[in-house]
């Protein structure tokens, strides 16, 4: 049972940005993201110039999740043994420095290649540092989750919005000049952040660690190797109708333009359903929703089984984008789990995991479609889902009771208590 801060009415985005060092981490936020969107387009367009080779364009797009998993494991460890500020204006400027170097005329493929790489090497230690560093800008109750929802919710912005100004970039500027104000927005970013936010010492103690200790400290505790699960599974099932979307869409004879439309109902629900449970509800009801919403929002998939047209496949994605309401109160749940020394640490493995398994969700939804009809296909991920979600939900009750009858810990990690 996870404990929070109890709230006679909710609190609402505008507490968060009454505090003065959130307003520098959005606003780096915000640029950051749009870079790496924008970098993507024009890189992608880039390599495709210049090879002519389709498969070495998808490429350059797929390198942007590839590295995530290897980089949240072997630097995992650096965002608790150093301060975090260090930590994130380090990251920004070796992506500036990436950035600024893809900028450069003439540089071969290969190199280009390499340095996608290395900016989404760092970017899951970026990223969990500062989730990790919010608990210190905004503390660890109803304000922190607030706050990671706002974060989230610029990161589906700019999958609507980042593509779009990368295309109308494009059409004023040569690809390596829209990836030169990639290199800036890394610049400004890092300048907010060092000038914006407060040195803070380092959690971890600042011995040097295996970079699987992290790993193995998460994992290895019952009830976090649940919660951690619960945010990583279903991401698996929900990338499957995304991922299959062109070839259903074929199926169904919806044009281009459809095609856009659709892709964007899941991103825009999911915004819809955080502003929803951030402004209108209480810390104490975003707990409570949690294990229903998370359990409902696959079963969304289901309208695929009588193969819908584009109305019904709009309204299945709306709906499980607005379950995703269900993650304010399983932040909550997360940071209270966490021990704060670890919490640098836990936070980036969690960011890293998540990107890889949607990865391997898009992969093995299309090795699927190459057998199965694409609606039985994204039927039957709703199914498979909402059972995984069941059983991580029956794991944390368990885990729950086991620690309290060990210790006095919690009992339920589905209920609320008062701290």
């Amino acid at each position: 049972m996870a404990t929070v801060t109890p709230t006679a009415t909710p609190r609402g985005y505008r507490s968060v940005f009454r505090v003065r060092e959130f307003r520098a981490v959005f606003a780096a936020h915000l640029m950051s993201v749009l870079g790496v969107v924008v970098a993507e387009i024009a890189l992608t367009v880039l390599v495709y110039r210049t090879t002519g080779s389709p498969l070495m364009s998808a490429l350059t797009f797929a390198l942007g999740f590839l590295p995530y998993a290897l980089g949240g494991t072997l630097l995992s460890g650096i965002a608790d043994r150093y301060p975090a500020r260090r930590v994130l204006v380090g990251c920004d400027l070796v992506c500036a420095a990436c950035a600024a170097a893809m900028a450069v005329p003439g540089a071969p493929v290969a190199v280009l290649l390499v340095l996608r790489c290395a900016m989404a090497f760092v970017a899951p230690l970026f990223q969990g540092t500062r989730n990790a560093s919010l608990t210190d800008v905004l503390g660890p109750g109803e304000v922190f989750v607030l706050g990671r929802s706002l974060l989230r919710m610029v990161a589906q912005s700019a999958l609507l919005i980042g593509f779009g100004l990368g295309g109308l970039l494009l059409t004023v500027l040569a690809p390596r000049g829209a990836i030169a104000l990639t290199a800036a927005g890394f610049l400004a970013s890092a300048l907010l952040l060092r000038f914006g936010t407060l040195l803070r010492p380092a959690r971890g103690s600042g011995a040097r660690t295996s970079p699987l200790a992290g790993a193995r400290a998460v994992l290895g505790d019952r009830r976090l190797r649940a919660l951690t699960l619960l945010f990583w599974l279903p991401s698996l099932f929900l990338v499957v109708p995304e991922a299959l979307l062109a070839p259903y869409a074929a199926e169904i004879g919806a044009g281009t333009a459809v095609l856009g439309l659709l892709m964007c109902a899941m991103p825009v629900g999911t915004i819809a359903g955080e502003l929803w449970a951030g402004s209108a509800l209480t810390a104490r009801t975003r707990s409570r929703i949690v294990a229903p919403l998370a359990a409902v929002g696959p079963l969304a998939l289901l309208l695929y089984v009588v193969r819908p047209g584009v109305p019904g496949v709009l309204v299945a994605l709306a709906l499980a984008g607005l379950a995703h309401a269900h993650t304010l109160g399983l932040d909550q749940w997360y940071v209270d789990a966490v021990p704060e020394e670890l919490r640098g640490r836990a936070m980036t493995l969690l960011g890293a995991g998540l990107m890889t398994l949607q990865g391997v969700g898009m992969a093995l939804a299309g090795l699927a479609a190459e057998f199965l009809p694409v609606h039985g296909v994204v039927a039957g991920a709703g199914v498979v889902g909402t059972v995984v979600v069941l059983v991580l939900l029956a794991e944390l009750r368990a885990s729950g009771r086991s620690r309290g009858g060990a210790g006095g810990g919690p009992r339920d990690e589905t209920g609320v208590v008062t701290k």
